[in-house]
């Protein structure tokens, strides 16, 4: 009896992946689920959805750690496993923290477009590393130094924020209060969004990876 032809399996994207890629795919599930306490919160002004959000960013960056250690523990990288850690990323580094801004309270106008421009930066350095990791690396292939800031520090942008959150100083309270230009409003602190965004596209910014 003959046999069926051979063809794709379903759910043969799951045999493809790594161990090293389930972290990084936590990394992703946590930042969605930040931006998605976020949302919440501000459906429901209730704020344990809003510190719920806050502390899956850290958790995010936990798993963003541990998928490159386990993958040089176990000799297993692939260009599969870059671009999921490039996703996952952008979620976690960049939209959940653009999130958390608008749920504090930066919802001008200015401010939306600074969160959209800072979204826009790390998306940039992202996919510039991508492509210029080889250039950078040294005779072992291993980067020597980031080009500009790392993504993942705009969980200062984070911390910053919630320690505003904890102190009474969210939505209406935000130090420097809100300024008026033109049609559109700006929270002084949202500039933080911009000045951490440029850092990141920066290439004359160099940090040594350790």
């Amino acid at each position: 009896m003959a046999q069926p032809p051979s063809g794709p399996h379903h759910f043969s994207l799951l045999r493809q992946l790594h161990l090293a890629d389930a972290f990084t795919l936590g990394n992703g599930f946590a930042g969605t689920g930040a931006v998605l306490a976020f949302m919440q919160f501000l459906l429901s002004d209730n704020l344990r959805y809003y510190w719920l959000g806050a502390a899956l960013l850290p958790f995010a960056l936990v798993m963003d750690i541990l998928d490159g250690r386990v993958a040089r523990w176990r000799h297993k990288a692939s260009p599969m496993g870059l671009e999921l850690d490039s996703l996952a990323d952008v979620v976690s580094f960049g939209v959940a923290p653009a999130a958390m801004g608008f749920a504090t309270g930066l919802r001008g106008g200015w401010d939306a477009a600074l969160l959209v421009y800072f979204v826009g930066c790390g998306i940039s350095r992202l996919a510039r590393y991508n492509v210029s990791a080889s250039s950078l690396s040294d005779d072992q292939g291993k980067v020597t130094h980031f080009q500009g800031l790392p993504i993942p520090t705009s969980l200062l942008l984070a911390a910053i924020l919630a320690a505003l959150a904890a102190a009474g100083r969210s939505a209406g309270e935000l130090p420097l209060g809100a300024l008026q230009l033109g049609p559109w409003q700006l929270h002084p602190v949202a500039v933080l969004y911009f000045i951490h965004g440029s850092a990141m596209i920066s290439k004359t910014l160099r940090i040594p990876k350790p």
